[in-house]
């Protein structure tokens, strides 16, 4: 049995809803190899301790994973990365990037920089052309 080798953490200031952090969180491992199947998660006490919020915080989160079938909770064992986890294919994956670019412009907004500063920023980040 694995473990979770995600580092979670919260952006307090990102605007977006705690349980909704988590659950990108997990589907951006989950794409990206971090999370394979079988993996399991922290309890949620555990992570709501770690990450300094409220249980039902963390266990919202949980709960609608596995409504969608991102994770299994076996009672007594624990909640693992479901063996049919995927982040719903392009579709979803173009979503949680949406969502990951949302907060990036607000962040940035918030600190005075617009738009075609932080695509500059991110093609220069890259090193390759920026695509329009």
């Amino acid at each position: 049995m694995k473990s979770a080798p995600v580092p979670f953490r919260l952006d307090t200031a990102s605007g977006v809803p705690f349980y909704r952090q988590v659950i990108d969180q997990v589907l951006l491992a989950v794409a990206d190899g971090r999370l394979t199947p079988g993996t399991q998660l922290p309890t949620v006490r555990q992570l709501a301790v770690d990450l300094a919020v409220n249980l039902n915080t963390v266990a919202k989160a949980y709960r609608e994973m596995e409504i969608r079938g991102i994770v299994e909770t076996q009672q007594g064992t624990g909640t693992f990365v479901a063996e049919r986890a995927s982040p719903g294919g392009a579709a979803e994956r173009k979503r949680a990037l949406g969502r990951l670019v949302d907060e990036l412009l607000a962040k940035a907004g918030s600190q005075g920089f617009d738009v075609d500063e932080v695509a500059d920023a991110v093609a220069a980040r890259t090193a390759g052309p920026r695509r329009r």
